[in-house]
């Protein structure tokens, strides 16, 4: 008889930590477990997804109001972008006084006639002064970019995308403001 070594101790344990200790599923079995619907159906799988979307809109939203470049929209990306936001955002603008100054004179329309067009002329008048405003902010944008960036990396827009920032209440810009009032970025 032939003298056979013995196995090593660990070879029961081996034996029981890679078999699987059930029976191999029926074909059957398996692709039952596989089918689920196309489209998931039930109220748990739906508000489960609107929880998802709506996460992500909220973190979206955020990350715009934080200015981060990754939630920005294409015409609020990039460091042009964001130093026109910056020198728009430190200073003071008549556009910003003048949606509270249309409502001022919608009031007014409940006031005599007399009062009514005096109301409207000043509107008028500093709607006038806005659109100088504009104008002014827009031309010094562009040369505050044409200074830092160079005249030939000057993106195009850049003065108008600063002028329609001036008339935004500071409040509700979006991005929000990211510098304090007199703080004119570098």
């Amino acid at each position: 008889m032939a003298h056979t070594p013995a196995a090593p101790e660990t070879a029961p344990e081996e034996a029981s930590a890679v078999g699987k200790n059930r029976p191999t599923p029926s074909r059957a079995e398996q692709e039952a477990a596989r089918k689920r619907p196309l489209v998931a159906n039930t109220k748990e799988a739906k508000s489960r997804a609107k929880m998802d979307i709506a996460s992500q809109r909220e973190k979206a939203r955020i990350g715009m109001a934080n200015g981060d470049e990754k939630y920005l929209p294409v015409r609020d990306k990039g460091p042009q972008r964001r130093f026109v936001r910056d020198y728009v955002d430190a200073g003071w603008h008549l556009g910003e006084a003048l949606m509270p100054l249309m409502l001022v004179v919608i009031l007014m329309t409940f006031l005599p006639q007399a009062w009514v067009y005096y109301g409207f002329v000043g509107l008028w008048m500093f709607i006038l002064f806005v659109v100088a405003d504009m104008i002014l902010t827009s031309v010094r944008v562009k040369r505050a970019v044409k200074a830092k960036f160079g005249a030939t990396q000057m993106e195009k827009g850049l003065g108008w995308y600063g002028a329609m920032r001036t008339v935004q209440m500071r409040f509700m810009r979006l991005p929000k403001a990211q510098v304090k009032r007199g703080q004119f970025p570098v």
